[in-house]
């Protein structure tokens, strides 16, 4: 399934560069390992598309509700969480 979402583009410009490896998303669309995102330059500003895309491909997904983390609810208020992309 191909799935289009917008990219703000100081993410947009790591993903191309290959740098940013992974998406956060909130869990309000349906994603399969093997879909296709088509992920689309958003400016914020303008709140218009800048005109560039990438496709990638899913690969995996993790899914979670806040009380299903390993964390108490007060520490992710307080510290936030953090994503980390592997190579």
């Amino acid at each position: 399934m191909l799935i289009e979402k917008k990219v703000w583009p100081k993410y947009f410009v790591a993903i191309i560069s290959g740098k940013k490896k992974y998406e956060l998303r909130l869990n309000d669309f349906e994603v399969n390992e093997g879909d296709i995102l088509l992920l689309k330059e958003w400016d914020p500003n303008t709140k218009e598309y800048t005109g560039r895309s990438v496709e990638k491909r899913v690969t995996y997904i993790a899914k979670f509700k806040i009380d299903e983390l390993f964390w108490p609810e007060e520490q992710i208020k307080a510290k936030g969480l953090q994503v980390i992309s592997l190579e």
